[in-house]
């Protein structure tokens, strides 16, 4: 599929609540939100798409993300599936997490699973998104 990565951000609202998770060599932050307004800057660096939420900021360089991946797995705690997007950077390690995230363990917000799922077979279980030029 050749869809850009700022098309597949914004299907993302569909997904609803994530748990957004980035790890460093030191550190890993987590946090809840919904991936919606995202607005887009070039800067010099690359181009990005960027959040505002009262808990907090999200600044992603797409031009960084080469593939992104949707992968089922068991959760640490608890007997349930998980649903992640991955976006893998130019090493093919996640710079940025996406789960769909739970109230209960492995109670999704109504609707939650089946649009995580369409993403899927819209983009394919691995995609890479088109390149483009400028926003």
């Amino acid at each position: 599929m050749s869809a850009t990565l700022k098309e597949f951000l914004e299907a993302c609202e569909s997904l609803s609540t994530l748990r957004l998770i980035v790890t460093s060599s030191a550190a890993v932050l987590e946090a809840r939100g919904k991936l919606e307004k995202i607005f887009y800057a070039e800067l010099p660096k690359g181009k990005y798409a960027n959040m505002h939420t009262e808990g907090f900021e999200f600044h992603l360089n797409m031009d960084e993300i080469q593939q992104v991946k949707f992968e089922t797995g068991e959760a640490k705690r608890g007997n349930f599936t998980t649903y992640a997007i991955r976006f893998l950077d130019k090493e093919g390690k996640p710079a940025l997490s996406a789960f769909l995230q739970w109230g209960k363990p492995g109670e999704y917000e109504p609707g939650q699973v089946e649009a995580w799922q369409a993403l899927r077979e819209q983009y394919g279980e691995v995609w890479e998104p088109a390149f483009v030029e400028s926003l």
